[in-house]
């Protein structure tokens, strides 16, 4: 596990006002499990995600909401299961690169290694908390639409 102050700082900014879609476990590793403030949270859960949330129990339910707002106001967050199930629908992906694994057992997609997505954008690394990063931009070539 990282703590990476920068890459928080990112993600702040990124999502702040906006949406952010994720799965149950993401919502429960936030600070006592609650949802991310200045944001509409939806979860895509078979069970209530709890106060705060939006719950959708399936990728059609989570299609219809999602129609509701901006698409560039969207943010895909995690976890890997739900990065895996969504990215061919993402137009973009924000990935920050980090020169570890910080002893991880589930990993995001390796977007260099998917020939739909082309890295657009790779900042020179730099070092945060102890750590060498890189913030990437990638565009899907081969976007799918939802139903």
């Amino acid at each position: 596990m990282f703590s990476l102050p920068k890459d928080m700082k990112f993600f702040r900014e990124t999502t702040t006002g906006k949406t952010v879609v994720m799965g149950l476990n993401t919502l429960r590793s936030f600070p006592a499990g609650k949802p991310l403030k200045n944001r509409t949270n939806i979860v895509l859960s078979p069970v209530d995600a709890g106060a705060g949330t939006l719950t959708v129990h399936d990728l059609k339910e989570l299609f219809a909401e999602v129609k509701k707002y901006p698409e560039d106001d969207v943010f895909v967050i995690g976890g890997a299961s739900v990065f895996r199930a969504l990215l061919p629908y993402c137009t973009e992906a924000f990935v920050t690169k980090v020169d570890e694994d910080g002893g991880a057992d589930v990993f995001a997609p390796d977007l260099d290694a998917d020939p739909a997505f082309e890295c657009v954008s790779e900042s020179e690394p730099e070092e945060d908390n102890g750590h060498t990063i890189r913030f990437c931009t990638y565009k899907n070539r081969n976007v799918l639409r939802f139903l």
